[in-house]
C-alpha cells in the first residue's frame, strides 16, 4: 500500500506562483511515475505531468511552459511548482503515483486532493 499527502493548496492572486508538494509513505519500493493530475469544475480530470524514476517528465498540453514537476526519489516526494497562474487553474489538485506490486501487476495511487483556487 501506498499513501499520497499533498500539501500547499489554498487562494492566491492571479499572476502569482504557487507550489505544490506530495509525499509518498508505506511500501515506497517499487514507485514507478509520480506526478500531478488537476480537475477544473465542469471537466475530466487532466493531466499536468508525470516524471519517471529518471526525472524526465512528461507534461500535459495545457500547462507546458508554466508549470514544473520535480521529484525527488530519496524523499518520495514530488513537487509543481506553478507560475503565473491564473483564474483557469483553479481546480482540484491530485497526485498520483504508479506502484509495481509485482512483476505482472502494477497500481495507481492517489492524493486527497488539494483545492487551488485563483482570484482575477
Amino acid at each position: 500500500q501506498l499513501q499520497l499527502v499533498e500539501s500547499g493548496g489554498g487562494l492566491v492572486q492571479a499572476g502569482s506562483s504557487l507550489s505544490l508538494s506530495c509525499a509518498a509513505s508505506g511500501i515506497t519500493v517499487g514507485i514507478i511515475n509520480m506526478g500531478w493530475y488537476r480537475r477544473r469544475a465542469g471537466n475530466q480530470r487532466e493531466l499536468i505531468g508525470l516524471v519517471s524514476t529518471s526525472g524526465y517528465v512528461n507534461y500535459g498540453d495545457s500547462v507546458k511552459g508554466r508549470f514544473t514537476i520535480s521529484r525527488d526519489n530519496a524523499k518520495n516526494t514530488v513537487s509543481l511548482e506553478m507560475k503565473n497562474i491564473q483564474p483557469d487553474d483553479t481546480a482540484v489538485y491530485y497526485c498520483f503515483a504508479d506502484h509495481r506490486r509485482s512483476s505482472m501487476a502494477i497500481d495507481n495511487y492517489w492524493g486527497q486532493g488539494t483545492q487551488v483556487t485563483v482570484s482575477s
